[in-house]
């Protein structure tokens, strides 16, 4: 226990600017038609940077619809207050079915033994379940067959404890291969008209785009939601989206310290593998962090981190609880000074997506594999 009654100094931390977080949905909304509504996506912990406390903040900005993986991640955002439309992105278990007619949970169904579960469970709860029915245009994954949605649009509208709250597809590539986009996009509208949904009931979410696939839509488009994930938290979607035009900040950084600075001769070889041999004498500084909290040993001998504002290069292979790096050209590195590996320092930055390519991965992953022995530090100040 520490006497002193003060937290316990940090090794290696995630910083959350939950003020950006919220400029940034409030950027997203304004470039946004007027009719689109913004359904947040917040499952995987909310990419890594802390379900409750991204969705409290979201909640203040004027989310629509959150979009959560599972059961225990409705749960959480339960906690936060009644009322705040949640949808379940995945699908149930039978087992799972109970909860989310008596949470008030909006479900993904893909298929009749779905609905036929649902509406039981509705049934058993007395009251109706919202249900989100979701169409597969050329995924391959979740979702009724486009050409088999007509008939399970009416399945559920025949139900006598079903509401049918929103439909919805997904795109394969949205960001590579915009010819696939567009016959999915035309699969689901064919699907909406077939099934009676092409004038966008009122009540009802049409969605299918994400932050890296939106497409401005003409007024008498059905569409009329958008999925935000990744650029709410200030990563930039494929550079030819319609949203990449919106100038979001960065929410989350990853830092840590360093822990010895010590010399070492040239020919020296360096962490497990011998992997590298310095080519020079150097210093060089072992940081407080490995794989262990989030840093994949793909980025081994490839990353750099911000020590004093300057990259520095990574050493070696990464290790589970060390990274060495390469400080010779610069002055003054000391045990307890702070390193960057992803975020701002001085005048430089490495963004989520530089530390993604190094890493042969995508922000996603990065973001989530960010570990739970990392502390997430929040900043909650509006400011501009």
């Amino acid at each position: 226990m520490n006497p002193s009654h003060s937290p316990l100094p940090l090794r290696c931390w995630a910083e959350i600017d939950l003020a950006a977080l919220e400029r940034n949905l409030r950027l997203i909304r304004a470039s946004l038609p007027p009719h689109i509504k913004y359904v947040a996506v917040v499952k995987a912990d909310a990419y890594g940077h802390g379900l409750q406390q991204v969705a409290g903040r979201l909640m203040h900005a004027g989310a629509d619809l959150f979009a959560v993986a599972n059961i225990t991640e409705a749960a959480q955002l339960r906690e936060l207050g009644p009322g705040w439309p949640i949808l379940l992105l995945s699908p149930l278990l039978p087992d799972e079915d109970r909860f989310a007619a008596e949470n008030d949970l909006a479900v993904t169904v893909s298929t009749e033994d779905e609905v036929a579960r649902l509406d039981k469970a509705g049934r058993d709860a007395g009251r109706e379940v919202s249900v989100h029915l979701k169409i597969d245009t050329g995924m391959g994954r979740l979702g009724v067959w486009h050409e088999e949605a007509p008939a399970l649009v009416r399945r559920i509208k025949a139900a006598s404890h079903l509401r049918l709250s929103g439909v919805f597809t997904h795109f394969a590539s949205p960001d590579d291969d915009a010819a696939f986009t567009e016959e999915q996009r035309r699969r689901f509208l064919a699907a909406l008209d077939a099934g009676g949904l092409g004038s966008s009931p009122d009540g009802l979410f049409v969605h299918a785009d994400n932050s890296s696939g939106l497409e401005t839509m003409p007024g008498s488009s059905p569409f009329n939601a958008v999925r935000v994930g990744l650029l709410q938290f200030g990563v930039l979607p494929h550079p030819g989206s319609f949203l990449s035009q919106v100038r979001t900040e960065p929410v989350f950084s990853f830092r840590t310290r360093v822990g010895i600075v010590k010399r070492l001769p040239a020919g020296t070889t360096v962490s497990y593998g011998r992997t590298r041999t310095l080519s020079r004498e150097s210093r060089v500084a072992v940081l407080c962090a490995g794989y262990g909290d989030g840093i994949p040993r793909a980025v081994s001998n490839k990353a750099s981190v911000l020590v004093h504002g300057v990259r520095c290069p990574v050493l070696g292979r990464v290790t589970m609880d060390q990274t060495v790096v390469d400080v010779t050209g610069v002055e003054g590195v000391a045990s307890g000074d702070e390193a960057v590996l992803v975020g701002r320092q001085g005048d430089d930055e490495i963004s989520v997506g530089e530390f993604s390519r190094w890493a042969d991965t995508i922000p996603w992953e990065t973001l989530c594999s960010v570990t739970k022995r990392v502390p997430r530090v929040y900043r909650t100040a509006l400011g501009m």
